[in-house]
């Protein structure tokens, strides 16, 4: 019985998978249009950032979004199908969820935020 339920999740994965990244595809708004130099100091704070993420986790998109919205190129690092970045994330934040955002300051101190809700909002109120 446990292998049949299972099998339906892993089948209805496979089936919604296209849908989902369709529907962000179409639905990611645009971005905020910044002066090039305002961008590129934006673009370097990002730089010390890193989120890590499932493709089609609808939290992940949710957060994906945020970062379209706000224009903001941080790198996504793909927690499920790289095992490397699975592995960092479990060393470093001490547990295989998404999404979540890696957050470097000035000195290297490292902070791991989850919950997509407390990443957009530290995103809003850093860079909006």
């Amino acid at each position: 019985m446990k292998w049949l339920f299972k099998m339906f999740f892993k089948t209805l994965r496979i089936v919604l998978t296209p849908f989902m990244l369709l529907w962000e595809k179409m639905t990611t708004p645009k971005g905020i249009v910044r002066q090039p130099e305002a961008q590129r100091l934006i673009d370097q704070q990002c730089s010390k950032l890193a989120l890590y993420q499932f493709k089609t986790c609808p939290f992940c998109i949710k957060v994906r979004r945020e970062l379209s919205r706000l224009s903001l190129n941080i790198p996504l690092l793909d927690a499920q199908h790289q095992p490397q970045h699975r592995e960092a994330l479990l060393q470093g934040g001490g547990q295989v969820k998404v999404p979540c955002l890696k957050i470097t300051d000035e000195k290297g101190n490292v902070q791991w935020m989850y919950e997509s809700s407390e990443i957009i909002r530290y995103l809003h109120e850093r860079f909006s």
